[in-house]
């Protein structure tokens, strides 16, 4: 189900019609237009993952901005190529597709981060580089990729920023620990489309923001919301050390015993010690 650029809708209350029905695409559409000219929003009742399928078009020529979103995705995937699953009604798949051209790349992940937090709740933390917690517990989490615009050498890269959020309690099988869902901080049960409608505007805004001014913007914020900082925490590569937060370009800073190491999101994976 798509809605054209074109498309008229009523306003955003209707996305509680549903995420695949055509209210509710036509509202979260409406609601994108005049940040983000031009943008289709798609829902798909299955698909194996939203970044792939944006990133498969992205290759074949694709430069539009796009929102799609699936009720039920396949394969779905996280960072390091880890697999991401959701139950249908459960859970909120999504990516948006757009050309980007910062100064700067570093740091995008956790200015998405930030912007899908403050617009959930503000209990919400953030786990550097791409996990959104509730009380140590993974809420959901974020997975950017690129691509040259349009398929061209040299055009400006089409970034395909991802997210997939639990709505609902998820099942824990296998998992060390339980993941945290949103209808714990939410009086009444978290529907796909009203939480795609509440997160897409500000994500827009938030990459249009970092284009212009990068990490910057969103450092002092980040910090507000880092779990990390200050709990003890042992690297990819077995280094032990205190986080101690983020430098300018959002790089992860570890005080470990002989140094302060600086971390980036392509060489570890942090987790908290025991």
């Amino acid at each position: 189900m798509t809605t054209s650029p074109g498309s008229r809708g009523p306003g955003g209350g209707d996305a509680a019609a549903g995420l695949g029905s055509p209210e509710a695409a036509a509202a979260i559409r409406q609601a994108l237009a005049p940040l983000l000219p031009g943008v289709t929003v798609e829902v798909a009742a299955e698909l194996d993952s939203t970044n792939s399928e944006l990133m498969r078009r992205a290759r074949a020529g694709c430069a539009e901005p796009v929102l799609l979103a699936a009720r039920r995705q396949t394969a779905g995937r996280g960072r390091l190529g880890r697999s991401w699953h959701g139950d249908p009604g459960g859970s909120l798949a999504f990516s948006l597709g757009l050309a980007l051209a910062p100064a700067d790349w570093s740091g995008l992940s956790l200015a998405v981060g930030v912007a899908l937090a403050e617009a959930l709740h503000p209990r919400i933390r953030l786990k550097w580089p791409n996990d959104l917690w509730l009380d140590g517990r993974k809420l959901g989490g974020i997975l950017i990729e690129t691509a040259s615009a349009g398929g061209v050498a040299g055009a400006p890269r089409y970034a395909v920023i991802g997210a997939g959020i639990n709505l609902a309690r998820p099942a824990a099988d296998g998992l060390a620990t339980a993941p945290a869902w949103l209808g714990e901080l939410l009086p009444v049960p978290a529907e796909p489309a009203t939480v795609l409608l509440q997160l897409a505007p500000p994500l827009v805004q938030a990459l249009q923001s970092f284009e212009r001014a990068g990490f910057a913007a969103f450092r002092a914020r980040f910090d507000a919301r880092d779990a990390l900082r200050g709990q003890s925490v042992v690297l990819s590569d077995g280094t032990a050390g205190v986080a101690a937060g983020t430098d300018e370009q959002g790089a992860l800073l570890v005080h470990t015993a002989g140094a302060v190491k600086t971390v980036t999101s392509s060489e570890v994976s942090v987790r908290p010690a025991a």
